[in-house]
């Protein structure tokens, strides 16, 4: 069977059927999807269920075992994928990225040989020759090409310097950003990325997002950063038990979409099963009657020939143990004063002073190179190297967690080893727990660490932190490695921890779930944010840009809000009682589509609806349909419930 073709309809890739086997095991089992132009998909699914070899199939790397998958004839692929990091070059990495224009680069050297000739021979051949590769180089914006290349190297954090370095000085993650650039600057007509995001801080993230909402051709994202899925996405994909299921939204549609199938699946499965009781009973009960024998063999082949709905499985593991830590940290758990560091050639931290408290959950972010690292190293005291104070506080006992602490793991043991030695104070069946929370389940904590990846490792290693016997955590990039639902389980395990913490990460939903403060560092200064991630942001793009005049000052960032125009205490009352009245009527518009919202749930569970398909598409519509409407209205309520507050606030 010929597994790969060219296709002459509009869809830009087609998968159909598609099986394919890693030794006994189906990673994907007669799967189907069609990539049509435009289409801007997130590819999503639980660690191992094949998202990465999905796209490795798509571009001929691996071979399906049955199934086709199918192209559009001349289709021009862009793909980064985490192999990418082995490619080296002593060149400069500017000249790396524009390898990607390879017509362009080949026209611009025949011209300069057409030009060398041209200095000996002024024939009409010359000429002419020269004439055509200049008018071929300039309609494919030949002359463009360097400045392209500057501004998307620029995008991904490389200063005008650094583009001149060749790319073997470069570490693993800065080389990955390069592979971007390169990539991108070809203008694909369909970009694969895999975890585009993991090498790549805030302001290179945030750039990326606004590089790929206005590139024009399809995009197929593997990414675990769900506010960079949001972001850019149209529709998701879910990679499951070796299917492909399309939402046809973002990733958050993606959530309540699937919460709404998967309740009417349940709602099914539930009818089912009561009728399958019910004619068991039937059955049996008139089984041994010979009169009844016609009847029960009926309604036997009946229910055999019954296609059987499952059960929902439940795909978010919750953290169902409790934290420990023997005693509770003084009020200042970390003092920071006239705190300096610097490297050579380069300064971090200058004479900069900070505060944590007990309680606080505080989130560390900005671009790579300001620091991050390094003050979370002198605040975990693992780094001695600077001038200044860093003191602990009274029964302050802390767990530092940091890729490089992988190496602390002992090879030895097994998983389950490493966390019972390390966590005495847990039973096993916790630690069992928290494991299995972290995609290490059954059988798989008796593996021994050294059999394990990096990844897996530092899913061990965050294991261990989070069971320590700690008041204070000290977390450097937690979320690397992990997937939505072991991003969720942190989430949960750091919202129930009644210590105190600092983290690094790039993950801004992470951090807008669990953060209560935000440090970042500016002007080789730590500044503080005194609220959720979700406000810095806001904060931040209507921040002025600081005075370079106040560099070296140690200056404490709070809250900047502009005074409300004073307004006649008439005119303020008047629009108070405008918009009390409308949210009146807003209120009576929420309850009226609450009662069809539920009427249509309840519609959904009634046999006369899920037994027919059509019915069952239909109300599913009308059900959407009518759940976004509700959604709206009680978005409208809450903006105008505020402005109330605030009009109230005035008086």
């Amino acid at each position: 069977m010929q597994k790969y073709s060219l296709l002459l309809h509009p869809n830009m890739i087609s998968i159909n059927n598609l099986t394919f086997e890693i030794g006994a095991r189906a990673l994907y089992d007669d799967a189907n999807w069609h990539i049509k132009p435009g289409d801007k998909i997130g590819l999503i699914g639980a660690n191992g269920t094949g998202k990465s070899t999905l796209l490795k199939l798509i571009v001929g790397d691996y071979s399906p075992t049955s199934g086709t998958i199918s192209m559009a004839k001349d289709l021009k692929i862009g793909y980064l994928n985490q192999d990418l990091l082995s490619y080296h070059s002593d060149k400069s990495i500017l000249h790396v990225a524009m390898e990607a224009f390879e017509r362009q680069n080949q026209l611009h050297e025949e011209i300069n040989v057409l030009l060398k000739k041209l200095e000996t021979d002024y024939s009409d051949d010359i000429l002419n020759k020269l004439s055509d590769k200049q008018m071929e180089f300039e309609a494919l914006d030949g002359y463009n090409i360097e400045f392209r290349a500057h501004e998307i190297l620029a995008g991904l954090g490389f200063s005008e310097d650094e583009q001149q370095r060749p790319l073997a000085t470069f570490s693993g993650g800065w080389r990955m950003r390069v592979m971007l650039a390169r990539i991108l600057l070809q203008a694909p007509d369909i970009l694969l990325l895999d975890e585009p995001t993991n090498h790549l801080d805030l302001p290179s993230i945030k750039w990326l997002e606004n590089y790929l909402q206005s590139f024009e051709g399809a995009i197929v994202i593997v990414s675990h950063d769900r506010y960079f899925l949001d972001r850019i996405i149209n529709k998701t994909v879910e990679s499951r038990k070796g299917k492909l299921t399309l939402y046809s939204g973002n990733y958050s549609f993606y959530l309540e979409e699937k919460a709404l199938r998967e309740e009417i699946q349940g709602n099914q499965f539930k009818n089912q099963q009561a009728k399958i009781k019910q004619e068991e009973k039937l059955i049996e009960r008139f089984r041994a009657k010979a009169s009844k024998a016609k009847m029960v063999q009926s309604r036997v082949k009946a229910l055999d020939r019954m296609e059987k709905v499952d059960d929902v499985d439940d795909d978010n593991p919750q953290v169902n143990f409790s934290f420990k830590f023997s005693k509770p940290s003084g009020r200042h758990v970390v003092t920071l004063e006239n705190i300096s560091k610097a490297y050579p050639n380069i300064s971090i931290l200058e004479q900069t002073d900070g505060l944590i408290e007990k309680g606080d959950k505080i989130a560390l972010i900005g671009a790579n190179g300001k620091g991050k690292s390094t003050l979370l190293r002198i605040v975990a005291e693992a780094d001695k190297d600077f001038s200044g104070d860093c003191k602990k506080g009274h029964n302050v006992s802390q767990t530092f967690f940091a890729q490089h602490q992988l190496e602390a793991l002992h090879l030895e043991n097994t998983i389950i080893q490493e966390l019972i030695a390390f966590a005495p104070q847990h039973t096993e069946t916790e630690l069992r727990s928290i494991l299995g929370c972290f995609l290490f389940s059954g059988d798989d904590v008796f593996k021994k660490i050294k059999v394990l990846s990096g990844g897996e490792k530092s899913r061990v290693a965050l294991a261990k932190a989070l069971t320590a016997d700690a008041n204070f955590l000290v977390l450097d990039e937690p979320t690397n490695h992990l997937d939505m639902a072991s991003v969720n389980v942190l989430i949960q395990a750091l919202q129930q921890y009644e210590g105190t913490f600092i983290v690094v990460s790039h993950d801004r939903y992470f951090l807008d779930q669990v953060a209560n403060k935000i440090w970042f560092i500016e002007d080789k200064a730590i500044k503080e944010y005194p609220g959720d991630y979700r406000e810095y942001e806001e904060w931040s793009s209507k921040r002025t840009v600081p005075n370079p005049e106040k560099k070296n000052k140690k200056i404490k960032e709070t809250t900047i809000a502009a005074a409300p125009v004073e307004k006649p205490n008439e005119d303020r009352l008047r629009l108070l009682r405008q918009k009390s009245k409308a949210l009146t009527q807003l209120e009576e518009k929420i309850s009226l589509k609450d009662e069809q919202v539920q009427a249509l749930e309840a519609a959904l569970a009634t046999e006369a609806v899920f037994s027919d398909a059509l019915k069952l598409q239909e109300y599913t519509r009308n059900y959407n349909s009518e759940k976004a409407d509700l959604n709206h209205l009680q978005e409208e309520w809450e903006m105008l419930a505020e402005e109330i507050l605030k009009l109230e606030e005035q008086g």
